[in-house]
């Protein structure tokens, strides 16, 4: 997996591909870039976002941060992981036990990055764009104002 260096960010990256799972029934993110300032993460998609659905999956996002949902770290078996998670971003080489990063009830994800301790530490989200082409939906955000100290 790659190396994030924002945990806000990247814990938003997290709350972004739950709200598309849940809004879309679509697959997590196959690529992301993650910048302090804003990123972007690319889905397998049909078509482009409406604005109704841009506005709604902003929404869902900033509802996930607003609950200061808890942020941990669960450590599984491979093949456990294996059995609950699409691993194919999985970079060759992982060992035996698996990082789950677990956001209270609204996600889980194997994940090898920093991230905040809680959500609410994220600041307000907001997609500044979206595009389509060839099959690929592209998602550009970026946050607000950060909330307490971030942890690793």
């Amino acid at each position: 997996m790659k190396d994030y260096s924002e945990p806000r960010m990247h814990t938003a990256e997290h709350l972004l591909n739950q709200a598309m799972v849940r809004l879309f029934g679509c697959s997590r993110a196959f690529s992301s870039h993650i910048e302090k300032k804003r990123s972007k993460c690319d889905y397998r998609f049909s078509r482009g976002l409406t604005a109704e659905e841009t506005v709604e999956l902003e929404k869902r996002v900033n509802e996930a941060v607003r609950a200061d949902l808890p942020v941990r770290k669960d450590f599984i078996s491979l093949r456990e992981a294996a059995e609950k998670f699409d691993l194919g971003r999985l970079p060759e080489g992982t060992g035996d036990r698996l990082r789950i990063i677990v956001i209270g009830d609204y996600d889980a994800c194997p994940c090898s990055g920093p991230h905040v301790s809680s959500t609410a530490e994220i600041g307000g989200f907001r997609i500044i764009s979206s595009s389509f082409g060839n099959g690929v939906l592209r998602v550009r955000f970026k946050l607000g104002t950060a909330g307490p100290a971030t942890k690793g």
